[in-house]
């Protein structure tokens, strides 16, 4: 009697490979500069497709070359700052959760096979479950390159108001699953035209979503640019001209409100390490910012370097600068996440024998409480560069009151690509929250956001820029910041669950196979 055939086999190796490597370019080219969006589903499915049915070893390995094919480009900007070596473990480290998604998609194939319908699901929840890994570890994780961050221009993008980023990326790795298992259909063409409605209801189907909408009550904002004399590494080594700079524009600002060319800003907003001079300890710095808050008769949100009573230890702040008081030691916010080995250096006597630009890197101490600065004419929810790639660090600005949100960034280390990759994050959160939004940066890109995430201003990158806007304040709390983090622990309960329900599936096909 004849055996009974075992399942199809899995994509030859020799054709997989090459299709890993695409499905990594896709995932690439998917996010800014780039912004082909509607790659991000179709590399999703090309993953998916060279995984399945494969041994598990090579679901991992497929799963990794794709997130090196996706990383090391991506992150490439992380070496003008730090160097060869930590861009490479950063790269390969951000790889390996790649590679355990590929490992698990494998896992997951027995119940794929059964229950075809399934795979749009289990895809959506296998993705927010690998992201919802690497935001938080080692080291408080990285966020950078989520397929929310993909989907600024998307249709898919208005789904952040009712789930936030987890549910953005669940619909987006959805759609990839609708595609694949259209390209790999079993049951004629009801099946087919099943899978092809749902894949275009998950990608385009969100644009009839409605967003938040801002209140009706208006504050006029500025931000300044004020650029740096050259970038890389040697910014910091620039600190009084940095300063001069944004103290510069701010005066040329206040000349043109004088001469009623712009209207008077309530708030001015500076980047991150526009002071790089502490000037709670340094007089002179203090007595320029005193200057500039004169001249604009407004108060200006300072980014800067605060030091401590312990050397080389130091904090990320944004401070409030009122005109004639000078600094409001009320509302300070110091940055809750530094990046570890940019930063602040775990690991210091190893890390430094992967690169002698370790001692480089000082102690930034983490602050304590959610960026609310209270203005007087708004509430900010501030944020600090990377930050606005994690999701409970902006929500807690909201929670906490924020009628505006904004991030002050130092781009003057990296490229312009790094800061579009920032930009696309500010874009999800201001729809996640319903917020308006700002990113003001050193050298650009900075921009206002509305809470559609539509791109209302954006300066260019490298050179100085001054933007005034009128800001709506507030509005309606959306559904993804009542829900916080349930939607994403709802994904990863669900992911953990059918990586389990998969097992006596794996079992009974070994058995089959082995009696055969």
């Amino acid at each position: 009697m004849t055996a009974p055939p075992g399942p199809p086999r899995p994509i030859r190796l020799r054709l997989a490979v090459p299709l890993a490597v695409l499905a990594g370019a896709g995932l690439l080219v998917a996010l800014p500069p780039y912004d082909l969006w509607w790659l991000a589903p179709v590399a999703v499915a090309l993953l998916a497709a060279v995984t399945h049915r494969r041994r598990l070893r090579g679901g991992l390995g497929l799963g990794f070359l794709a997130g090196l094919v996706l990383f090391v480009p991506l992150l490439d900007w992380t070496r003008l700052a730090a160097g060869w070596p930590p861009w490479m473990l950063l790269a390969f480290a951000q790889a390996g959760y790649l590679g355990l998604l590929g490992l698990a998609s494998a896992w997951l194939s027995p119940l794929v096979d059964r229950w075809r319908a399934l795979w749009p699901l289990l895809l959506g929840v296998l993705w927010v479950s690998q992201e919802a890994l690497r935001d938080r570890g080692p080291f408080g994780g990285f966020p950078w390159g989520r397929l929310a961050f993909s989907q600024g221009d998307a249709p898919a993008l208005r789904l952040a108001a009712y789930g936030g980023a987890p549910l953005v990326t669940f619909a987006v790795a959805a759609a990839g699953g609708a595609l694949v298992a259209l390209a790999w259909r079993r049951g004629g063409l009801p099946s087919a035209a099943g899978f092809a409605v749902a894949a275009a209801l998950l990608a385009v189907g969100p644009i009839g979503v409605p967003v938040a909408s801002a209140g009706s009550t208006t504050s006029t904002v500025a931000i300044v640019q004020g650029n740096v004399p050259r970038l890389g590494l040697d910014f910091n080594a620039q600190r009084r001209a940095v300063l001069d700079n944004h103290v510069a524009a701010t005066e040329r600002l206040a000349a043109d409100v004088a001469d009623g060319r712009v209207g008077k800003p309530a708030l001015v907003v500076w980047p991150e390490n526009a002071s790089d001079i502490d000037p709670l300890r340094n007089a002179d710095a203090a007595a320029e910012i005193s200057a500039a808050a004169a001249a604009i008769d407004a108060p200006i949100l300072v980014g800067t370097v605060l030091r401590t009573d312990t050397p080389g230890d130091i904090e990320n702040a944004g401070i409030l600068w009122q005109p004639g008081t000078g600094a409001d030691l009320n509302q300070v916010y110091v940055k809750r996440h530094p990046v570890p080995f940019a930063e602040y250096m775990p690991l210091r006597s190893v890390a430094r024998l992967v690169s002698d630009k370790v001692d480089l890197v000082a102690n930034m101490l983490a602050g304590d409480r959610p960026g609310v600065v209270d203005t007087g004419p708004l509430v900010l929810g501030d944020v600090i560069c990377f930050e606005v790639a994690y999701d409970g660090i902006v929500r807690d600005t909201v929670t906490g009151g924020a009628e505006v949100l904004a991030v002050q960034t130092n781009n003057a280390t990296f490229d312009e690509a790094e800061a579009r990759q920032q930009l696309a994050m500010v874009r999800l959160r201001a729809v996640e929250h319903g917020r308006e939004s700002l990113m003001v940066s050193t050298v650009g890109v900075s921009a206002f956001v509305g809470t559609a995430g539509d791109v209302q201003d954006a300066s260019g990158f490298n050179v100085g820029a001054v933007m005034v806007r009128d800001m709506r304040l507030g509005g309606a709390t959306t559904l993804a910041t009542r829900l916080g983090p349930w939607p994403e622990m709802a994904a990863v309960g669900s992911a953990v669950a059918a990586l389990a329900g998969a097992l006596p599936l794996r079992r009974r096909r070994r058995v089959t196979t082995d009696e055969a």
